[in-house]
């Protein structure tokens, strides 16, 4: 792998010429300069794909069209709009920095890579997407397809999740940035990876620096770039509950600091492993005692995968005859008819579709 400066100074000008005559993608901000904007489409596009993101963004744009509007709106309202998207800690983070922006900025977006990234829920990635994009700063972007594309075309072997590497592939990318076309370079390495270095079944042949490729000539395009963590997910085993009662369901809001903070669920019971028949029966009767459970059996199952774990979600329903008992004050009963106004996460939105309370 070379690096020098004279090795470096075909790719800019070789990105940019195929993102001007040969990148056609189409993306509802692509050449937005409204800072609010690429702010919010940055922040739903973390951790989430951009075919799924795309709606959100519509939504938020429409329902929320300055920051000032999305400051203002209630988290609930805004917790349901996001309703899918997983990981809400970017949602509140997000709900955050529009209310500092809109209430001690006057609205005002910094403008500054700095100031930027001192914003609540905003890393590097985003600042540098912000400051390139709305304000043509000299800022490169660095992401899993940045990294990607550096990865193959330099033939850089450093893990790219270790310290050393991620230090390596910024300081490749700051020195490839096309410092005068800063927007236009950075949109066209994403869309490059995005299209045609992609993760697998990469478009060689359709490539510009195919001739300069390490991994293309080097028969290497599926080992790069190189990790060296595999994640282990830790398995949790949520038991769901959903207490019934004249057309109501019985609802606790999630205000722990875990998954899923300020979303609304069923009774839940969490073991480390799954809950047999009579554990089950036992931490009912602990939680309310005059509940008539008659035969139990499961009515929905799920897996949903996380960053770093799985819920192994299991459902059940009682009907609960008595709505009035104590045990039922730590929630809210809520009618079927208004459970679309609340926001829960989505293994329970898919329990609750499935069963048709919706």
């Amino acid at each position: 792998m070379t690096s020098s400066a004279a090795s470096l100074k075909f790719f800019a000008p070789a990105l940019l010429q195929w993102h001007e005559s040969q990148n056609d993608r189409m993306l509802p901000w692509k050449g937005q300069k409204d800072p609010y904007k690429i702010w919010l489409s940055e922040i739903i596009l973390q951790q989430t794909r951009v075919a799924q993101g795309i709606p959100y963004y519509q939504a938020f744009i429409t329902k929320y069209p300055t920051i000032h509007n999305l400051s203002e709106a209630p988290d609930d309202e805004v917790f349901r709009l996001w309703q899918g998207l997983g990981y809400y800690n970017r949602c509140r983070n997000m709900l955050h920095t529009a209310r500092y922006i809109s209430r001690e900025l006057k609205g005002v977006f910094p403008n500054q890579y700095e100031d930027i990234l001192k914003l609540k829920g905003v890393g590097a990635y985003t600042a540098a997407a912000i400051a390139s994009f709305a304000f043509n700063q000299p800022a490169a972007v660095v992401d899993g397809n940045v990294i990607r594309v550096l990865a193959r075309i330099f033939g850089q072997e450093e893990p790219s999740d270790s310290a050393a590497g991620i230090s390596y592939f910024r300081n490749l990318a700051d020195a490839l940035l096309s410092k005068k076309h800063s927007a236009a370079y950075n949109q066209a390495i994403m869309d490059f990876g995005a299209t045609l270095c992609t993760p697998k079944l990469a478009k060689c042949n359709e490539c510009p620096f195919q001739s300069k490729c390490y991994a293309y000539k080097h028969n290497s395009i599926d080992l790069l770039p190189f990790k060296a963590k595999k994640n282990t997910l830790k398995q949790r085993y949520f038991t769901y509950i959903a207490l019934v009662c004249k057309q109501q369901l019985w609802l606790q809001q999630r205000l722990e600091k875990d998954i899923w903070q300020g979303l609304y669920q069923p009774y839940l019971l969490e073991s480390a492993k799954p809950l047999s028949p009579k554990q089950l029966i036992e931490q009912l009767r602990q939680f309310n005692s005059n509940i008539t459970l008659g035969t139990l059996a499961p009515v929905y199952k799920s897996t949903q995968k996380l960053s770093h774990q799985q819920i192994n979600a299991t459902f059940y329903t009682i009907s609960v005859e008595d709505p009035t008992n104590q045990s039922f004050s730590a929630g809210k009963w809520v009618a079927f008819n208004d459970l679309k106004k609340i926001a829960f996460p989505k293994t329970v939105l898919s329990f609750l579709e499935k069963n048709f309370y919706f």
